[in-house]
């Protein structure tokens, strides 16, 4: 089983690649994306990682306020869409 993490204030260039090369040194990824404009295809500042469950707690203390290109990244455990 998976839990999702909501990764923001990511640098403009960052790449689903380099989110999970950044977060797998950490912990394995599942999977990553980051979210972009539907018109400009622009970053958005902020994605989501997936993450084994036991992993959760420790990865967003060990990251929430960790710098990647320099800026300090906002981790925290994602929350369901709401519609």
């Amino acid at each position: 089983m998976s839990n999702t993490l909501y990764v923001g204030n990511l640098p403009w260039n960052t790449t689903a690649e380099e989110l999970n090369d950044f977060f797998g040194q950490y912990a394995p990824i599942v999977n990553s994306r980051i979210i972009t404009n539907r018109e400009t295809g622009r970053s958005r500042g902020f994605g989501f990682i997936e993450i084994e469950d036991e992993d959760t707690a420790r990865l967003v203390e060990e990251m929430n306020g960790k710098e990647l290109g320099g800026r300090l990244l906002t981790v925290n455990e994602a929350k369901p869409k709401s519609m």
